[in-house]
């Protein structure tokens, strides 16, 4: 799509100096060093950075011309667009992108599950249209800013554009939607992510749930209360997903061998063959074929690529340690479902000993104290042979596990990353495997590079 000098007017309202020196088409970059000659370099600013200070730098590196709040800003013989507020210029121009688009929009948003769902389905959809035809949110951009960066990415010949969004205050997923506007719109979960920041699962659950402002087809969780609750204020049915097989029209992954589809007619078998770790990376690949499949993919195409499907970077990813032990590290975020899911897993896993390295989870508000209780006895549960715990609620992971059963003696809890590899490096073994679970205000992946240093020492 292209991004006129006109249509970025009509969409933001500028006043416009020079429109006679404009490019034809308004490529909008917001950070110098990924400029490009004859790119247009908007003015972002924050809390602790103003774009508008490096206009004249944009203008060096090649910039064609420049969005901006102040026409003071605005250098000698530059064409210009000036706006009361640049995010929100930003904002308004991908969603004139977005007008003209051709694709099919997934946006994706919940809890826990986002981003590998999003991972799947963007390896999904590459192997249905070819990886040329897929635009997908890289990394974690899925704020406001994100968001808008990638849809103004979009070109004629993508076919499907997938999106994330995540959430920081009530009303985001709304506003994100408004800007994508997806036709389809996965809803992993609502479990308890940031409830510090929303006050409650009620409030949480009413922000994701602005993912269907826009009227999306929905694609819901059949094990997550919330949507199953909400389900039926949406306009049209939703598409579930799931593990175990339910009577509505939904795609389910019961085992690692079946592939349940009931979506317009009786259920159909049909056999794959899932590699991917864990239960709840079955639920997060079956959300995946849900959305690939009404976003218009062939379904033998997007079988025949289940067995190549990789996980995103930090997410159960298998490490192994020069005379030590296999290091699965799955620490790029945690939260109490995300956390029960990854004990569930490595408990499968196997192994001579299984050595769970437990930091603690982040923004749970006053429910904390007891999620991190009920995370330590889930590792009881699941007979471990050790838990080094750390953080901010270690006392409460320490003592759920205790009062369910563990003993006492097998808990080690660690001061800081280093000690952790340290005591990796002196108790375990190549036959020994090592979970690494909690939030990234942990920085556990430290944990990795001391052991990895140590084995090439």
């Amino acid at each position: 799509m292209t991004l006129t000098l006109e249509r970025a007017r009509a969409a933001t309202g500028a006043a416009v100096y020079r429109p006679d020196r404009f490019p034809r088409e308004l490529r909008i970059v917001t950070d110098t060093r990924a400029i490009k000659t004859g790119d247009t370099f908007l003015a972002l600013h924050g809390e602790r950075f103003d774009g508008h200070a490096f206009v004249a730098q944009a203008v060096e590196r090649g910039a064609a011309a420049i969005v901006v709040e102040n026409a003071q800003a605005i250098p000698d013989e530059v064409p210009a667009l000036v706006v009361p507020d640049t995010k929100k210029a930003y904002m308004q121009c991908a969603g004139a992108v977005r007008d003209e688009m051709a694709a099919r929009v997934v946006g994706i948003t919940g809890s826990a599950g986002k981003t590998t769902t999003k991972h799947l389905l963007a390896q999904l959809l590459s192997a249905a249209y070819g990886s040329a035809a897929v635009l997908s949110t890289p990394a974690n951009e899925n704020n406001e800013i994100g968001v808008s960066k990638l849809l103004l990415a979009a070109r004629p010949s993508h076919r499907a554009v997938v999106v994330e969004m995540g959430a920081r205050h009530d009303g985001e997923i709304a506003e994100l939607a408004a800007i994508a506007r997806p036709h389809i719109g996965v809803l992993t979960n609502i479990g308890e992510a940031h409830l510090e920041i929303f006050g409650s699962r009620e409030r949480l659950a009413e922000t994701k749930w602005g993912l269907f402002a826009h009227g999306a087809q929905a694609v819901l969780s059949a094990s997550d209360d919330e949507s199953v609750h909400r389900a039926s204020s949406l306009q049209t049915p939703p598409l579930w997903f799931g593990i175990a097989p339910s009577g509505a029209p939904g795609v389910w992954i019961p085992d690692r061998k079946t592939l349940t589809l009931s979506v317009e007619r009786d259920p159909v078998l049909h056999v794959i063959d899932v590699r991917l770790p864990g239960e709840h990376n079955r639920a997060n690949l079956a959300a995946a074929l849900a959305a690939a499949l009404l976003a218009g993919a062939e379904l033998d195409l997007l079988v025949q690529a289940i067995p190549g499907l990789t996980l995103p970077p930090g997410r159960f990813e298998s490490i192994t340690i020069q005379d030590g032990p296999r290091l699965i590290y799955d620490a790029y975020n945690a939260n109490l479902s995300g956390m029960i899911a990854a004990l569930d897993a490595f408990a499968a896993e196997p192994a001579q000993r299984r050595i769970a390295v437990l930091a603690s989870m982040a923004e749970l508000g006053t429910q904390a104290p007891e999620m991190h209780e009920r995370v330590g006895a889930k590792a009881a549960a699941l007979h471990l042979d050790t838990l080094l715990v750390s953080g901010d609620f270690a006392d409460s992971l320490i003592g759920g596990a205790l009062s369910a059963g563990f003993p006492r003696e097998r808990v080690v809890r660690y001061s800081c990353n280093d000690d952790a590899a340290q005591w990796i490096r002196a108790h375990t073994g190549p036959k020994d495997t090592v979970l690494l679970k909690g939030s990234r205000k942990y920085a556990m992946e430290e944990i990795v590079e001391r052991l990895q240093q140590k084995a090439t020492a």
